[in-house]
C-alpha cells in the first residue's frame, strides 16, 4: 500500500486549471491577447482577416442582423464595426428553457496599417457574412530626377 501525502489546496488548484481552460477555449481572441472586445459587448462575432497583395479582406459572421443594424466607422487608422442582434422571442418546449444564440450588441475594433487607404473601403453583406474590403494605397514609385548641368 502506498502512502500518499494529502493537501487540501491541490483539488482548488485543479479547479482553477479547469476553469482557465474553459476560458481560455471560449475566448480565444483573449488568451490570443486581441484586445477588440470591449465591455459594452453582449458577444463578439467570429471574423477572419485576409492580406491580399492589392487589398485586406475582413470577413465577420452576423447571421440574423439587419445591415442597417450595422455600423462601420474608420477613425485615425482604426475601423470599428458595431452593431446588434435583435432579441427574438424566447420559445419554451415541456420543462426545458434553452437560448444558445448569442444576442444583443457588439463592437469590434481593428488597427489598420499605413498602407490602408481609407477612401475606398467597401463593405457588403450576403447570407449572413459581412465582408468589408479595405483596398491598399497604390504604392509611390520612386522617380529618378535628372541633374542638368548649367551652362
Amino acid at each position: 500500500m502506498a502512502v500518499v501525502r494529502y493537501d487540501p489546496w491541490s483539488l482548488l488548484g485543479q479547479v482553477q486549471q479547469d476553469l482557465n481552460r474553459v476560458f481560455e477555449g471560449r475566448l480565444p481572441e483573449e488568451a490570443a491577447g486581441d484586445n477588440t472586445r470591449v465591455v459594452t459587448s453582449s458577444w463578439v462575432p467570429a471574423v477572419d482577416i485576409r492580406e491580399e497583395p492589392d487589398r485586406f479582406v475582413i470577413r465577420a459572421d452576423l447571421p440574423g442582423i439587419d445591415p442597417k443594424d450595422i455600423e462601420i466607422t474608420m477613425e485615425e487608422g482604426v475601423l470599428t464595426i458595431k452593431g446588434e442582434r435583435s432579441i427574438e422571442e424566447e420559445t419554451q418546449e415541456g420543462q426545458y428553457h434553452r437560448i444558445e444564440r448569442a444576442r444583443g450588441t457588439f463592437y469590434r475594433r481593428f488597427s489598420l496599417p499605413d498602407t490602408a487607404d481609407p477612401e475606398r473601403i467597401e463593405a457588403h453583406g450576403k447570407n449572413g457574412v459581412l465582408e468589408i474590403v479595405i483596398p491598399k494605397l497604390e504604392k509611390v514609385q520612386p522617380r529618378k530626377i535628372e541633374v542638368r548641368a548649367e551652362e
